[in-house]
């Protein structure tokens, strides 16, 4: 039997094998009980989740592809408030996750650039990291020069992780343990088969560098001379299939950002909330990936974004249809929520779920909206979040009577997403206001709120609430 504890030689994708790992609950559980059974050992079992978590971050760290991007889902659920607290190690063990993994030899990074661009490092920067300044779960980011002085990031995807990703994505057993991930991260189990072609169409299209770089632009075109939203510019003369350069942007990452100043915290909070929400409020793009360690924090406030390898483009139906779901909830309209559930394919019409009950599920989702203002979200706020949306022990959580939508699959993770990195910033700030100014429906009251509508008048942007 192959030894998937083996680490392997630096460079190299590791397949499918650590599926196994995922689908031996039932083993571990029989290990686990023979652990309390044992008289006088009462860290026995603490120990062995601390093991068997190291082991499997390890394994998703390798693995590259769908099976880390799980981790990285998992590690930002705050699992402290699921059941006992039994998962808090693996969260913990798959948070480093979030911006690191073991990264490809620097030989075989400098192959993959020049086979892609046809022309040795050396020919395209005046200067080029060997070392990665960071690697994920598709590549890894060097830092370079240009010739004429610009700073840049440099991303190479790993050799062979495209293939290896096609075969996650065509293995039934890996794909359904992903797609569980992910639907707890989403807060419901949706229907396996339909939701499979909208999560494989995101992951498959995070391999697409040129796409990517398509996303860059429309992004920085959106938010130029925005006061406080960062977006990089794509190099295309240091681009290609494989590799993607774009101008590098300074600032604080995620781990550093939870021990700033807590009025910079609270700062960076609405920003991630106006760029995460605001996209399809003032456009039509969704940003489908609110991940911290996609996120650079500045000192004067900024928040820069890195990342655009998950977006969906929207169809005005779909945006308009998000917002006054949105909209109806925070404004305690009973009865039109519970169209706008029936119409977004959350329930059907015939669902034994009342108006009421699914004005209550709401409430825990968005308690921050409807509390006085501004909001402080304390571990309370992730703790009603997974109570909503994940801790499904009660036969009669209305989740069970739900199902996500396939196209709204990726939507679904964001009050979670959101939740939990405001919770570890424990960030105060107009959470409603922000969202009533960018629909359009009340002047803002911040003075980044402000400053946000003062830009979107100058560039004649709609607001939420505005046909599009």
């Amino acid at each position: 039997m192959a030894d998937t504890n083996r680490p392997l030689p630096r460079g190299r994708v590791r397949r499918t094998m650590p599926v196994a790992g995922f689908t031996a609950r039932a083993a571990g559980g029989r290990v686990v009980a023979a652990l309390r059974e044992k008289a006088g050992d009462t860290g026995a079992v603490a120990r062995f989740h601390d093991r068997t978590a190291e082991r499997y971050a390890e394994l998703l760290g390798h693995s590259k592809g769908v099976l880390m991007k799980a981790g990285q889902i998992v590690s930002m659920v705050d699992t402290a408030a699921v059941g006992g607290g039994e998962l808090t190690p693996y969260q913990k063990a798959l948070t480093r996750l979030q911006a690191d993994a073991p990264p490809m030899d620097p030989a075989l990074a400098r192959s993959v650039f020049e086979a892609d661009l046809g022309r040795p490092v050396k020919a395209v920067f005046a200067d080029f990291t060997a070392e990665p300044m960071a690697a994920a779960s598709i590549g890894q980011v060097h830092r370079a020069v240009m010739p004429d002085g610009r700073q840049v990031a440099v991303k190479i995807q790993y050799p062979g992780v495209a293939e290896a990703i096609c075969d996650d994505l065509s293995n039934t057993e890996l794909l359904a343990t992903v797609f569980r991930f992910a639907a707890g991260a989403a807060g419901a189990m949706p229907d396996i088969e339909r939701a499979a072609h909208e999560i494989s169409e995101r992951i498959s299209e995070e391999l697409d560098y040129r796409r990517e770089a398509a996303n860059i632009n429309a992004f920085s075109a959106l938010y130029r001379d925005h006061p406080f939203i960062r977006v990089p510019e794509v190099v295309p003369e240091a681009s290609g299939d494989r590799v993607l350069t774009m101008t590098y942007m300074d600032g604080l990452d995620w781990a550093a950002a939870q021990h700033a100043d807590q009025e910079l915290k609270d700062t960076w909070a609405e920003v991630i909330t106006r760029f995460v929400t605001g996209s399809y409020r003032h456009s039509n793009l969704f940003h489908a990936d609110p991940h911290p360690g996609n996120y650079r924090f500045r000192a004067d406030g900024s928040v820069a974004f890195l990342d655009f390898g998950c977006v969906k483009v929207l169809s005005e139906l779909q945006r308009s249809r998000i917002v006054r779901l949105v909209r109806a909830a925070v404004e305690g309209r009973r009865n039109n929520l519970r169209e706008s559930m029936v119409e977004t394919g959350f329930i059907t019409a015939d669902s034994s779920l009342t108006a009421d009950d699914v004005y209550r599920w709401w409430e825990g989702i968005i308690y921050e909206l409807l509390a006085p203002q501004p909001a402080t979200y304390t571990q309370q706020a992730s703790k009603r979040t997974i109570e909503s949306l994940i801790d499904m022990r009660s036969p009669d959580h209305p989740v069970r009577r739900m199902s996500v939508p396939p196209d709204q699959v990726f939507f679904s993770r964001l009050n979670l997403s959101m939740n939990a990195i405001f919770t570890a910033l424990h960030a105060t700030f107009y959470a409603r206001a922000a969202l009533d100014d960018m629909d359009g429906v009340a002047a803002p009251v911040s003075e980044l709120g402000r400053r946000h509508e003062a830009w979107v008048r100058q560039r004649g942007l709609p607001h939420g609430m505005d046909d599009q």
